[in-house]
């Protein structure tokens, strides 16, 4: 690429900036994000980039790039009023539509590539019924909006999902991403370089998932379910005695469960030898060891049941 800005927009802590900057072998130009505490991070972990504490659609892009041109935009809205995780619940439909900064940049400064990361139900983007919940007949209309208002201003678009264990990150976080040039050169999709199981296929071998495993320090002391203040969750009781099933009785390793209301069913307890689901900033997951616990004169050493 030139040597254009690079925008992050909705930047967080900063890993989107890591991510850019390794790929592109320089800093990046921009970040915005209305909350200044994820920009202090952001500024502490980027120091080189200029840093813009205000809502991204009060941000001027011909002000802020000065006439500058503009390589990469990135954009990574907030997405927890299109994913599933929300449940049934009714969603904002200003939050849903932060995505249309895009196009602004897009229609303002041109820039050469726009990528957009989001959930899998981004694709779904449509209007809201009258209790707040999206409408099902009129599913995904904002998001055929979207592309053709990008496609209207001159720029190719596509879009793929993929899943981060797929590229040697040990979670299965999955996302789609839009693409979207005006510059004339093709939209280049890196192929998969891990699998499930490590199998060869047509592009030839690829290697296993990394784990969970990999990212646990197994030197930090784990407290004692026994010792909690407040008691565990019967549903987070219930898939401990899943996992301890499935990975002691049957196999005696250390596994991970769910602890919220949004991990249920089969999938609510993983082994370690798998990737991560998608971490967040809640406390979503638990690692539980289970160990044979010590008898002192017929007492029992709690300490000792992770």
């Amino acid at each position: 690429m030139s040597k254009g800005l690079i925008i992050d927009n909705f930047a967080g802590g900063g890993g989107a900036s890591t991510g850019i900057e390794a790929a592109l072998g320089r800093a990046v130009s921009i970040a915005i994000n209305h909350w200044g505490a994820a920009l202090d991070v952001h500024r502490a972990n980027h120091p080189e980039t200029t840093h813009y504490v205000e809502d991204v659609f009060k941000v001027r892009p011909l002000e802020v790039t000065q006439g500058q041109p503009v390589d990469l935009a990135w954009f990574s809205p907030d997405c927890k009023h299109h994913s599933k995780a929300k449940g049934g619940k009714p969603v904002d439909r200003k939050i849903r539509g932060l995505a249309w900064v895009a196009v602004k940049w897009a229609d303002q400064v041109r820039p050469r590539v726009i990528i957009l990361e989001n959930v899998e139900e981004f694709r779904d983007w449509g209007p809201l019924d009258a209790d707040g919940k999206p409408c099902k007949r009129r599913k995904g209309m904002f998001y055929k909006r979207f592309c053709t208002r990008l496609s209207n201003l001159g720029y190719q678009v596509e879009d793929r999902i993929l899943t981060a264990a797929d590229y040697g990150a040990p979670t299965t976080r999955t996302r789609l991403f839009l693409v979207a040039r005006c510059d004339g050169q093709p939209i280049v999709w890196p192929e998969p370089t891990h699998s499930r199981d490590g199998a060869s296929d047509l592009f030839g071998s690829r290697k296993p998932w990394r784990t969970a495993a990999e990212c646990i320090d197994w030197s930090i002391p784990c407290a004692s379910i026994f010792e909690r203040k407040r008691p565990l969750a019967e549903n987070t009781l219930r898939r401990i005695a899943e996992g301890l099933r499935r990975y002691v009785i049957d196999s005696a390793d250390p596994f991970i469960v769910g602890i919220d209301n949004k991990s249920s069913g089969t999938g609510a307890a993983w082994g370690t030898d798998e990737p991560l689901r998608t971490v967040t900033q809640e406390n979503r997951f638990a690692l539980v060891c289970a160990f044979l616990s010590k008898h002192h004169g017929g007492v029992v050493d709690r300490k000792s049941v992770v």
